[in-house]
């Protein structure tokens, strides 16, 4: 299973990110991933699963999954769900961060129902945008954060987690400049070069901490982005193969293949006949 590192970017008029689950209609899943960011994920209607480090969590009506900076998650929603995702950037808690870290619980607790309420406030203002939105938004924003950082907090972080986490922000800055560099030529020397370590070093971070080796994890975001021009585009298959990094058309085919179960021609009509 390939992790990916997600960039997560802030709605264009907050400083933290809001949005609706993009699997609301049910039959979704989100492969692996992780993130530096803070996130509360609020389920209002449906059921679905959420996985930390391959811990499963079942989520319902009413509850919610506080998942900490550079862990690794995904989510399975086989039904239609409302659920609401709250992304908070980690430079928010610098004044709590200890050792580049702050850990918050994800055990349940008698002051869920009022982040319930408050996410579900912050959501439905910021959707309505009504005159002077903005202020009632960053108001209950703020009370978010005072229930995160005194209620649900954990103030002794153990030395192999806050270890963890550094090597994960490392990779982080790798990954991110892996996937904005990924149509291009792009080797472990290569990269390990720009960043000052030893290859034999990254290949051991990614196997350790993404799971994943650096090959599998650069052919997945090519493929990734591919994937989305196939199915935005008009470009050829060989087009769209050397635009995102793939030698030739081949080699994308073999990969979309291994990844999907079928060719990507076959696939790329199937969805365009759907669209008619």
């Amino acid at each position: 299973m390939d992790f990916k590192h997600e960039i997560v970017m802030p709605n264009e008029d907050l400083n933290f990110r809001v949005f609706l689950f993009e699997g609301q209609e049910g039959n979704y899943k989100v492969t692996k991933h992780w993130h530096q960011s803070v996130e509360i994920f609020a389920v209002y209607e449906g059921e679905m699963d959420y996985y930390i480090n391959d811990t499963q969590y079942h989520l319902s009506p009413g509850k919610f999954m506080l998942l900490n900076s550079n862990e690794i998650h995904s989510v399975v929603a086989p039904e239609a769900n409302y659920t609401i995702v709250l992304q908070i950037p980690l430079t928010t808690f610098e004044k709590y961060i200890k050792d580049q870290y702050i850990l918050f619980s994800h055990s349940p607790r008698e002051e869920d129902k009022a982040i319930m309420n408050l996410i579900k406030q912050i959501y439905d203002k910021y959707k309505a945008k009504e005159i002077g939105y903005e202020f009632e938004v960053q108001s209950q924003y703020f009370k978010l954060l005072y229930e995160l950082v005194t209620k649900y907090r954990v103030e002794n972080v153990a030395e192999a987690l806050i270890l963890s986490n550094k090597k994960l922000n490392r990779l982080s800055k790798v990954t991110a400049y892996i996937k904005e560099h990924h149509a291009e030529k792009l080797s472990l020397e290569q990269v390990a070069k720009i960043f000052g370590y030893a290859p034999a070093y990254l290949s051991r971070m990614f196997q350790q901490y993404a799971k994943v080796n650096f090959k599998n994890y650069l052919r997945e975001i090519r493929l990734e982005s591919a994937y989305k021009e196939m199915l935005n585009s008009d470009e050829t298959l060989s087009e769209i193969a050397l635009n995102n990094g793939f030698p030739n058309e081949k080699a994308f085919c073999k990969a979309f293949f291994d990844k999907y179960g079928e060719k990507p021609s076959e696939y790329r009509k199937c969805q365009k006949s759907a669209i008619k």
